[in-house]
């Protein structure tokens, strides 16, 4: 199914609305449609499927979710109007593709080089301030942030062996849109702006040497190393954000024991989606090294710390870019720094 065109649905989505309002039948029932900025094929679309499964069951039934995959409505980066609009009611989506309307949703959503395991971003975005600074960021669009999630710390697809900082220098490479495509160009690789769709057809075309994509396993599964033989493994750079989150006059009406039953089935599903991709890493890991025309590369430590350091100076580059962006880097930057994530 093509995407639709976001002003059409605005039109349909508010005429639904008025319907749909209109009586009272259904008005402890409630039936959502959230996307994901995740394909169907996706080793971890199915993981987001049982997390709506689940909701069905935690809410007796009063809350039915129906995940569609990347583009199945509108395009990747339109679901924070959808969902605003209310033609999607949510999504499960990588908030930097929306660092076009405020750099803080870089900040917030794909801080490069910050995290280099899913339970440090988790920490902070439930007891270190990033749950409600979110919350500050999304509301003015009409949106309510229920929590994060994380595919985890990414691995990195590339056709040429990249053993450190200087061997990126020239690599065209796709990234997303925003701060990650800026700190691999300050790293000297030339980053293009391509959908985690085209990514195979890029690498398998030459289009492209490498890729800033997913996690191991997804990469392995979809036979990305076909082409791509020397992947980065453990990643070394970005570990994005799942935003998680439902229109707000919809959330804004909810029962308490419905609201307090989403914010819980989130953290249960960003724990079940890490634990199970890291034990799908694993072994994706020792059958691409059983393959000898693969060869997985780990950077040393040194050469992490060199990438991190050009990182840093794009996150002080953003935090000026806007007031929320300021907001964002101080409280990060904070937070790194009082649990020793970050020295001083």
């Amino acid at each position: 199914m093509k995407p639709i065109n976001l002003k059409s649905a605005i039109f349909c989505g508010v005429v639904a609305a008025g319907a749909l309002t209109g009586g009272t039948a259904i008005a402890q029932e409630y039936q959502w449609t959230f996307q994901t900025s995740a394909q169907a094929g996706d080793n971890f679309f199915p993981i987001e499927e049982e997390w709506a499964e689940r909701v069905g069951v935690m809410s007796g039934g009063r809350i039915e979710i129906t995940v569609v995959p990347v583009g199945t409505v509108v395009a990747h980066n339109e679901t924070l109007d959808a969902v605003g609009a209310g033609i999607l009611q949510g999504h499960i989506t990588d908030p930097s593709y929306f660092s076009g309307k405020d750099p803080a949703f870089a900040m917030l959503g794909n801080l490069v080089g910050a995290w280099s395991a899913p339970q440090q971003m988790f920490n902070y975005m439930n007891y270190g301030g990033g749950h409600e600074l979110f919350n500050e960021l999304v509301n003015p669009y009409g949106l309510q942030f229920l929590g994060a999630s994380a595919t985890g710390v990414e691995s990195f697809l590339s056709t040429k062996p990249i053993n450190g900082v200087a061997d990126l220098k020239g690599i065209k490479m796709r990234a997303p849109e925003g701060m990650v495509q800026e700190v691999f160009a300050a790293a000297g690789a030339s980053p293009v702006n391509l959908p985690g769709s085209e990514v195979y057809t890029s690498l398998e075309k030459g289009v492209i040497d490498a890729a800033d994509y997913t996690v191991f396993s997804t990469n392995h599964a979809q036979g990305m190393h076909e082409f791509a033989k020397y992947p980065l493994y453990p990643g070394f750079h970005s570990m994005p954000v799942i935003d998680v989150s439902l229109n707000k006059e919809i959330y804004d009406a909810l029962p308490d024991d419905l609201k307090m039953i989403l914010e819980v089935s989130v953290r249960d599903f960003a724990q079940d989606m890490v634990a199970r991709l890291e034990a799908a890493d694993a072994v994706a890991v020792v059958e691409a090294a059983a393959d000898p025309d693969i060869t997985v590369i780990n950077w040393s430590d040194e050469e992490r710390a060199k990438f991190r350091a050009i990182a840093q100076t794009q996150w002080a580059n953003w935090a000026e870019r806007s007031e929320m962006a300021g907001k964002a880097y101080t409280s990060v930057t904070d937070y790194l720094t009082s649990t020793g994530l970050l020295a001083k």
